[in-house]
């Protein structure tokens, strides 16, 4: 970082504010992979790979939980890794790289990561590239280490209920924003757009990012996800955490 946010910790409330409006249980879904992050690490500092990591919400969970941990976030929208770069300081560091790209394993340390975790990010990616993302994800945690991944997995059972909880959570969060209880996704970025600090970051944004870049989201049913992570090679696979139409899938390596 070449300099720090001067008010880090309001940009990150106000992430986290945005973002739990989106997603009413967010909080639940981080507790449930951190108790899996304790649940295989022995002592007090676990290393954690914060993966698509953004303003490194999860990594600072972590360290709230485990002062001692050692975290990177690994992200690539600009605007986001400033923020987690002010946020985290000395604490851990903030990687620029390209999950689409097989190449991202290079920029990490060397060490094997005793946990990696990620949570709605994922979806941008198509199948295929999340299927071998899944094998390079493996490759560097540690044997017993775990990989975590919360986003949009439906219950393929039910998919009638699964269709009405989405759209309930839709009419709920409409209404927050109708009452100015919550800024939405484009209000966030409008605002971020307008921050002395952050603007210059946002215009990089737009080139990572472009408006006329088309974006098919991928959210396959949770058992397409266990099936991908068994064939990666990860002895054990499963659901870790469900929250209506959202779940959490975990591997352990």
């Amino acid at each position: 970082m070449s300099a720090y946010l001067k008010n880090p910790v309001v940009w990150q409330e106000s992430w986290d504010r945005q973002q739990q409006a989106f997603m009413p249980d967010r909080e639940e879904r981080f507790a449930a992979m951190l108790d899996a992050v304790a649940a295989v690490t022995e002592g007090d500092a676990p290393r954690l790979l914060d993966l698509a990591g953004g303003t490194g919400s999860i990594s600072l969970r972590l360290l709230a939980r485990f002062p001692r941990a050692r975290v990177t976030v690994l992200d690539q929208d600009p605007v986001l890794m400033a923020i987690a770069g002010s946020s985290l300081r000395d604490r851990g560091s903030v990687i620029d790289a390209d999950l689409s790209d097989s190449g991202w394993r290079a920029k990490l340390p060397a060490e094997p990561f005793d946990a990696v975790l990620t949570a709605t990010a994922l979806h941008w990616l198509p199948a295929d590239r999340i299927s071998a993302l899944y094998a390079e994800i493996r490759e560097v945690l540690r044997p017993g280490g775990v990989f975590a991944n919360a986003d949009h997995m439906e219950d393929e059972d039910l998919p009638e209920l699964s269709e009405k909880l989405r759209d309930h959570r839709a009419a709920e969060r409409d209404a927050r924003y109708a009452a100015g209880a919550a800024t939405s996704w484009p209000q966030w970025w409008d605002r971020a757009a307008a921050d002395e600090q952050l603007a210059p970051k946002a215009a990089q944004r737009a080139l990572v990012y472009p408006a006329n870049r088309h974006h098919q989201e991928w959210n396959p049913p949770v058992t397409w996800h266990v099936e991908m992570l068994r064939q990666a090679g990860f002895r054990e696979a499963g659901v870790l955490w469900r929250g209506g139409p959202d779940a959490a899938v975990a591997g352990i390596r």
